[in-house]
């Protein structure tokens, strides 16, 4: 995906999720912190400053991150605590904290010098609250409206008998495609889901130990059949992309919200307007999945959010809005976190799309399976949803003759 369309998506994470998001450099001023008046604590935090913090507000954490010791005022070597330079256990902890330490790995890697990083508790907090109560939400939702549907408009039915003849909707090498991006898109769904609710849907229940053992082999698979969800995603695009650019017959369609409330059976051609949306939905989402996973694999060679925020500050968009300067320094920590809540927000809306697709192409429709089972589907049902499709495919180019077969 171009990089001003992901510029896009990350910062609509970071206004609608993450608008308190720094790095881990940051000092913890905002504007507007609240400040406390701490005279009467020789400057320490006060119990207002702790509620403040569990409250989620900002506060001016100044006065911490700053007191880091003074090696000045070091007392002699020969003096009680001088071989501490003037620095106390303490103040070395607020220093790692604050990402002001002089701090060397010796292995590692630049991660390893980040020993105390606070954006992984506001990540934390994210991952266990809001993702899980509304991604979970979303899909008991779509489920409750799809069943509510089907009790009232039940089964879209083919007019008529079927007429016996059948055409070629699909091709082997498309439904190949297809099922490689439907299968590997179901097996990282639910290895995904249960990444994220084991600790509350199934180690209460089933135990910790299995638990674990469905983490840790579910981590190996989702990490194995991304690859196949890649060349899926990438196979659907080439061989559709030419019959999904809109045209006009779409506004049709989705005027009469294409047959599915009412009788009227709009035209289309290979793709109505519906499919065109969930096809538009899986390129842009899935590739933005995609690239979110890649830089979850491999986050030191391929972070993505340092680099989109530095474009969209170029923009002006961020500060215009009032959230003034988004960071551009992020340590590998920060660059993981925030890959991870976008790939898992992207994913339950993609997910709420698919059960939807999944729905019209089974049981909501009949004879719509058959074009990807078989990859043939009845003369009568195609006339009914896809009827410029079949025309065409009827119509010998001009200048030839259409052969007539035995039966004819």
């Amino acid at each position: 995906m171009p990089r001003l369309a992901l510029s896009l998506f990350l910062f609509l994470l970071c206004s609608m999720v993450l608008p308190s998001i720094s790095s881990a450099q940051d000092q913890g001023m905002a504007t507007g912190a609240l400040t406390s008046d701490r005279s009467h604590t020789g400057g320490a935090q006060t119990l207002e400053d702790i509620l403040a913090r569990q409250r989620g507000l900002a506060i001016d954490d100044s006065f911490r991150a700053g007191n880091t010791g003074n090696p000045e005022g070091a007392a002699a070597l020969n003096a009680q605590l001088g071989t501490l330079g003037g620095v106390s256990d303490p103040e070395l902890w607020r220093a790692l904290r604050y990402g002001s330490a002089d701090m060397r790995a010796s292995a590692g890697g630049e991660t390893a010098a980040v020993l105390v990083q606070d954006g992984g508790m506001r990540w934390l907090d994210f991952r266990a609250g809001p993702l899980r109560q509304y991604g979970g939400g979303l899909l008991l939702a779509t489920l409750g409206v799809l069943a509510l549907f089907f009790l009232l408009r039940g089964r879209i039915m083919i007019d008529g008998e079927k007429s016996g003849q059948t055409v070629t909707r699909f091709k082997a090498i498309e439904r190949f495609g297809h099922w490689l991006l439907a299968g590997s898109f179901i097996v990282l769904g639910v290895t995904g889901i249960l990444t994220l609710f084991g600790r509350v849907m199934i180690a209460p229940y089933l135990g910790k130990s299995t638990n674990a053992w469905l983490l840790v082999w579910g981590k190996w698979l989702h990490n194995s059949v991304a690859w196949a969800f890649i060349l899926g995603l990438v196979m659907i695009f080439a061989m559709w992309v030419v019959h999904n650019v809109p045209n006009r017959s779409d506004l049709v369609w989705l005027r009469q919200f294409g047959g599915i409330i009412g009788k009227a059976h709009p035209p289309a051609k290979k793709f109505n307007a519906g499919q065109k949306m969930i096809f538009w939905s899986v390129v842009l989402f899935g590739s933005s999945i995609s690239l979110t996973g890649i830089s979850l694999l491999f986050p030191f060679e391929m972070p993505l959010f340092a680099a989109s925020f530095d474009a969209l500050n170029a923009t002006g968009l961020p500060q215009m809005l009032g959230y003034g300067a988004l960071p551009v320094e992020l340590a590998p920590q920060e660059e993981m976190q925030l890959a991870q809540a976008w790939h898992a927000i992207l994913a339950f809306v993609l997910m709420a799309i698919i059960l939807a697709h999944i729905y019209i192409g089974s049981l909501g429709m009949e004879g719509a399976y058959d074009a990807m089972g078989s990859g043939e589907v009845d003369e009568a049902w195609a006339r009914q949803h896809h009827s410029i499709w079949l025309e065409e495919l009827k119509t010998p180019p001009q200048g030839e003759t259409k052969a007539q077969t035995p039966a004819e």
